[in-house]
């Protein structure tokens, strides 16, 4: 004991630890600004859902006036989905929105991929005119269906997600394209509801929609038919998560017009807008981030009026990583796409006409989300450091430990009561009771964790020179797409106006 008294004191000695406890301050101030932050855009949120429930709790088109909703055009990119983009197509397929087309592009699949789509839709080669207007790798061919006139396929050379869409915005045929993930399923109205801003306001550029868990739910026809919680931890966790991410962070920014990222996996863009940038960057493995910055950025230099906008109710399932391996890298992967996004376009951080996008929300992503890990990570671990050696008060520490801790837990907490509040998809007594455990849990290790990859996914830009811009596939355990093909849907009698083939 002697021995460890005389280490301490001797630690305690040291210049560059009482240096560090000083800087303790520092931590501590940051976590206070970064929860008020959370705090102020989960009050903007909840204000912003419970006004947009009461608007729009109806249908928000007659069936009459369906017609005079725009054609959208759908982007699928695929890369080694053979298991799972047939039932995604023909999931798409019974959407209710009454005119859209739906493009595949198969990105030089090594797997049965391009075969599985041509068996299944009866798709078969076609003279179709390709405009590269934006540059892709090399394009194959164009496939087309007499059976289900709305489908097309693109076959090209593999160039990652971001080519893929390029390609696939190259071949669509009408202003609006929406990008959809492969092993992804829209509900039937989803589109029609993410669609509806560009009818409210002509200023629109963009649309994005929430993104939810489909572990645990049931697919039946290639349409979810019952709306479960995830059977394992890791998915539950990551359902509070998206509920926290897209209900209280989105949501908070789109009123402001300072919304800096449309998910992935489904985001309903105008074509041409898109094409003036140049399209889907694809240099960056964030895409989808990049893409939503540069649109940003454009537009207040052209000083345009525009919009772009989050809806909190179009639904997109998508199937989270059952195992650690798999989510880890897909969160380094985020983070990779988070600062190559912000970096890339840091002029507009503070620019003259930058608006809140600017100075508001381009500040908070590079401060609290980019810096955030770092400062987390290394704020904790020489806190503990300190509270060993005596240089912080044990009592301190466990007060800012707990005080963190509890933070979290409302947040989430917040995020599980607004969703039962609003739109109530999970309305059994249980589930509810196991959110509301899984919400105070993920504050256990979860999160830290977390941080901890995101930290190294911030290392990892900071020092890799290598750029790997892949796909970035994670194992899923694919529950869902048992149920999901079911039967067919009816081939179309004819094609929708503007899909006839030259």
């Amino acid at each position: 004991m002697n021995y460890w008294q005389s280490f301490v004191e001797y630690l305690q000695e040291l210049p560059w630890l009482q240096q560090l406890a000083a800087l303790q301050w520092l931590f501590v101030a940051y976590f206070v600004a970064i929860n008020l932050a959370y705090l102020v855009l989960n009050y903007i949120s909840a204000y912003q859902i419970v006004r947009y429930m009461r608007e729009y709790r109806a249908n928000y088109l007659p069936a009459a006036l369906r017609e005079y909703q725009p054609p959208v055009s759908i982007v699928l990119p695929a890369y080694n989905e053979e298991t799972s983009v047939v039932s995604s197509v023909r999931s798409l397929l019974k959407t209710s929105y009454p005119d859209f087309e739906i493009v595949v592009v198969n990105d030089g699949s090594s797997d049965r991929t391009r075969e599985a789509l041509i068996e299944a839709f009866g798709l078969v080669l076609v003279p179709e005119a390709y405009r590269a207007r934006l540059h892709t790798e090399l394009v194959k061919g164009v496939y087309a269906s007499a059976r289900y006139p709305r489908v097309r396929m693109v076959d090209k050379a593999n160039g990652g997600k971001a080519d893929a869409i390029n390609a696939g915005i190259n071949c669509v045929r009408y202003p609006l394209f929406c990008v959809i993930d492969a092993d992804s399923i829209l509900q039937p109205e989803s589109l029609s509801r993410v669609v509806r801003p560009f009818l409210e306001d002509r200023r629109v550029m963009a649309s994005g929609g929430v993104v939810r868990v489909l572990n645990g739910c049931t697919v039946k026809d290639g349409m979810l038919s019952e709306v479960g919680l995830p059977r394992r931890l890791l998915p539950s966790f990551q359902l509070v998560e998206y509920l926290r991410a897209f209900l209280f962070g989105r949501m908070g920014w789109s009123p402001m017009n300072a919304l800096l990222i449309i998910s992935g996996a489904f985001g309903v863009f105008y074509k041409e807008r898109v094409i003036a940038i140049g399209g889907y960057r694809t240099d960056t493995v964030g895409e989808d981030m990049d893409l939503v910055i540069r649109l940003h950025r454009n537009l207040r230099e052209e000083q345009r009026d525009y919009r772009i906008v989050f809806v909190p109710d179009p639904v997109c399932w998508t199937e989270a990583p059952t195992d650690l391996a798999s989510l880890r890298n897909q969160r380094v992967r985020w983070q990779r796409g988070l600062a190559e996004s912000l970096w890339s376009n840091i002029r507009l951080m503070f620019s003259r006409h930058g608006g809140a996008a600017g100075w508001v929300a381009f500040p908070f992503m590079l401060v609290f989300e980019f810096l955030g890990p770092v400062i987390e990570v290394i704020g904790y671990a020489s806190m503990i450091v300190l509270a060993l050696v005596g240089l912080v008060p044990l009592d301190v520490f466990l007060v800012f430990l707990a005080a963190a801790v509890g933070m979290g837990i409302l947040l989430s907490v917040n995020a599980m009561l607004l969703e039962e509040l609003s739109f109530g998809l999970y309305k059994r007594p249980l589930q509810q009771l196991r959110m509301f455990v899984v919400a105070v849990l993920e504050n256990f290790g979860y999160r830290q964790i977390n941080s901890c990859w995101r930290f190294v996914g911030t290392m990892r830009w900071l020092f890799s020179r290598r750029r790997r811009h892949s796909w970035g596939h994670v194992s899923r355990d694919g529950s869902w797409q048992q149920n999901a093909a079911g039967a067919e849907p009816a081939s179309q009698p004819h094609a929708p106006e503007g899909s006839h083939l030259p």
